[in-house]
């Protein structure tokens, strides 16, 4: 396969499979553990694993146990030891207190709830609301607007609130377009980032001290990420990840964002579906060889 020959730019190369242990691993999950581990292996490089378990409340040790066998069972092998996000939440705070200094980080106070009534009211005058690439609308711009004042008496009383990114701001601290490089399934090249089209996305939440973009971005620059290998699904949030890095100052990564396993339906699969996991074709003598012809490897 050529896309597992490509050793990228870097004399040595560090590719990562990062799963959630929040629910059991599936084909969609085995096609890009594989490929990261294939692609490591063809350019010399190191092959590691991330358990993103921020959500303290669904990602469980057992969990994190059944995907250490299902790796194992597809013939993989890691470097140790293994990055847990929740064991580096300090370095998510210090990243969120940089961009902060900057001025690039306020209080968002609005509920889910709340942002939906918003847009439906907007959207039953006939008005359309801007929605990011994965079709949620964008946060509304009440609290970005907000005086210090009002911000400090609204958390004096106790709100709840997360920390979101004035990306307006954030790109005119920039002051140049940001591009990635990418190697995937889908566009190849240097593709332009646009990380406008996701809106104030969200760095810290009140129950989680991080969000996937900020965590993932500040991960890969502490383990020396050069390769990141993901599904399509993530392919639009890379400008996301490019605005972080240029703001905090850390390496920028070669890209390659694979094709997905989708299931009879045509959607993705997902990990609440069990029978998409991988213990299934196991249990019923499947092989790992068998896997690698299931998800096209």
């Amino acid at each position: 396969m050529a896309e597992a020959t490509m050793p990228g730019i870097h004399d040595h190369p560090v590719f990562r499979f990062a799963p959630s242990p929040n629910g059991l691993l599936h084909l969609g999950h085995a096609l890009s553990a594989v490929l990261n581990h294939d692609m490591a292996k063809a350019a010399g490089g190191r092959f590691l694993l991330r358990m993103e378990d921020i959500d303290l409340t669904r990602c469980t040790p057992e969990l994190e146990q059944a995907i250490y066998r299902d790796l194992r069972w597809l013939g993989l092998d890691w470097q140790t030891p293994v990055r847990r996000q929740s064991e580096h939440f300090p370095a998510y705070h210090e990243a969120l207190a940089r961009l902060d200094e900057m001025g690039l980080v306020y209080p968002a106070f609005l509920t889910r709830g709340e942002v939906k009534a918003k847009v439906t009211a907007h959207e039953a005058k006939g008005k359309i609301w801007p929605r990011d690439p994965d079709g949620s609308p964008l946060y509304p711009e009440n609290d970005r607007n907000r005086s210090e004042t009002e911000r400090a008496a609204i958390i004096a009383n106790g709100v709840r609130h997360a920390f979101r990114l004035d990306t307006t701001k954030a790109l005119q601290m920039i002051g140049r377009p940001l591009t990635w490089t990418e190697t995937g399934d889908g566009e190849q090249g240097e593709i332009s980032a646009d990380p406008a089209a996701w809106g104030d996305v969200i760095l810290s939440r009140s129950d989680a001290p991080s969000s996937y973009h900020l965590s993932v971005t500040v991960d890969d620059a502490a383990q020396n990420v050069t390769n990141v290998v993901r599904g399509l699904d993530l392919f639009e949030a890379t400008a996301v990840h490019r605005l972080l890095q240029e703001l905090l100052e850390l390496p920028q990564p070669i890209y390659h964002h694979h094709r997905l396993i989708v299931g009879p339906d045509g959607r993705k699969l997902s990990k609440s579906e069990g029978s998409t996991g991988l213990a299934a074709p196991r249990d019923q003598g499947l092989t790992p060889a068998d896997i690698r012809r299931l998800v096209g490897l």
